[in-house]
């Protein structure tokens, strides 16, 4: 037998710890959680002296170092995609349904590998399993897999094990995951018809071009006459896509080659950002969106007990917009020397009044997650709105558009023959 020092907590979250004899490290964590404890640091004595070094350990609430991973399991893991918000929150929630029946964290994530969850391993389940029975926390088990556990996943989890309501949080997790799933679905189905509406207008554009157009030329060309402005354009247009499609080829993707570059550098992701955060019709759908996901993730982080600059921190990381991180990154400057939140975020005067106002009123009352929880559905509300409208305005645009394109090659080509059958008939 061999002995082990462990330090747990109840569901309640008071810390307990003391000493097991048992065979191996397994061991100790299942007679751990046949407890009813979350094991939270869990070493093997050996003698007097390292006795006292975990001892000293555990009531500092420090654990031991987790090991690396295996360089398979990384590269394994690196070539793999991130997981869709969707399929991290299907994880998340059955995880939570399981350790709400009563299963022991172990347990549960064993039964997570024989779970169906698309886009997420049962090899992650199978690392983490491992990861908990050698005594390391959940969360440190997680920051061993950044391609599938964001900051924000594993701060939230971590404070879940500090406060013993891990269940509660990874429930919000879920809730929070489905939430901007949902909002990255109105956006795509908000943009399917135009889309679908432009693909067809360039194929149709393209077939008349290198197809229909040739053949109408190969008449116009054998008449000595003078053609119509349009018709020319049209011809030179479509000589030009038909002879020199190379070079047109070529320019797209040095124009492309430019463009990424220029989306890469600091100054350009700004210019960008700016740009679509300030276009018509568009904009607002954006500022929306933006405002609504950071006080959505500012909300989740501090409801489940993430220090203010931690949680400020995850927020300027996940957010997709230079100009948001930049007022983010401000503000938490400013907070470190002990202001509130609305007075820094005005100072950027980039957020909204009534956003500034009801965190104001959050501040004066206490609940500064409770008002930032209403923000961001204040303005997911509005985002469905705006959506409804920009989808109402894009869709007749878009139809006007390729009316006027296909008119326009249309009248191109039937007043050439107008006037070759006028010509004739003289």
């Amino acid at each position: 037998m061999a002995q082990f020092a462990y330090k747990a907590r109840k569901k309640s979250g008071e810390v307990v710890q003391g000493v097991l004899d048992v065979p191996d490290r397994t061991a100790a964590v299942q007679q751990i959680e046949r407890l009813g404890l979350f094991p939270v640091m869990v070493d093997a004595v050996r003698g007097a002296a390292a006795a006292a070094a975990v001892a000293q350990a555990a009531r500092s609430g420090s654990s031991s170092a987790p090991s690396a991973m295996p360089a398979p399991m990384r590269s394994f893991f690196n070539s793999k995609r991130r997981p869709k918000l969707q399929e991290l929150a299907t994880f998340t929630q059955q995880l939570a349904n399981l350790l709400t029946s009563g299963m022991p964290l172990t347990v549960a994530l064993n039964s997570m590998t024989h779970l169906e969850s698309k886009g997420i391993p049962a090899d992650v389940s199978k690392s983490l399993k491992q990861e908990v029975m050698e005594g390391r926390g959940l969360s440190d088990a997680m920051a061993k897999q950044p391609l599938v556990f964001s900051d924000l996943y594993i701060n939230m989890v971590r404070a879940g094990e500090q406060s013993g309501a891990l269940v509660d949080v990874l429930r919000r997790l879920a809730i929070h995951f489905e939430r901007f799933a949902e909002v990255q679905q109105k956006f795509k189905s908000a943009m399917i018809y135009p889309c679908i509406v432009a693909f067809v207008g360039v194929l149709i554009v393209i077939f008349f071009m290198t197809f229909m157009l040739p053949q109408f030329m190969k008449i116009f060309e054998g008449m000595n006459m003078e053609l119509p402005w349009s018709t020319k354009l049209l011809m030179d247009s479509s000589r030009l896509f038909t002879t020199y499609w190379w070079l047109l080829l070529l320019v797209i993707v040095a124009v492309w080659v430019v463009f990424s570059r220029f989306k890469a550098s600091p100054a350009g992701r700004r210019q960008l950002d700016l740009l679509q955060m300030n276009a018509p019709v568009i904009g607002k759908v954006v500022r929306l969106n933006l405002f609504g996901q950071f006080a959505r993730t500012l909300s989740t982080l501090l409801s489940n007990g993430v220090p203010v600059l931690t949680a400020l921190k995850i927020a300027e990381q996940i957010m997709p917009n230079a100009v948001v991180k930049e007022a983010i990154a401000v503000t938490r400057e400013d907070v470190t020397d002990g202001k509130t939140l609305a007075q820094p975020l005005a100072k950027s005067k980039l957020f909204p009044q009534l956003m500034l106002d009801l965190l104001k009123i959050g501040e004066e009352t206490g609940d500064v997650p409770g008002a930032l929880k209403n923000i961001a559905e204040t303005y997911e509300n509005e985002l469905t709105i705006q959506l409804r409208i920009m989808t109402t305005l894009i869709e007749p645009a878009m139809i006007i558009v390729m009316a006027l394109g296909v008119g326009f090659l249309l009248f191109s080509v039937l007043s050439a023959m107008f006037k070759v059958t006028s010509s004739i008939s003289r």
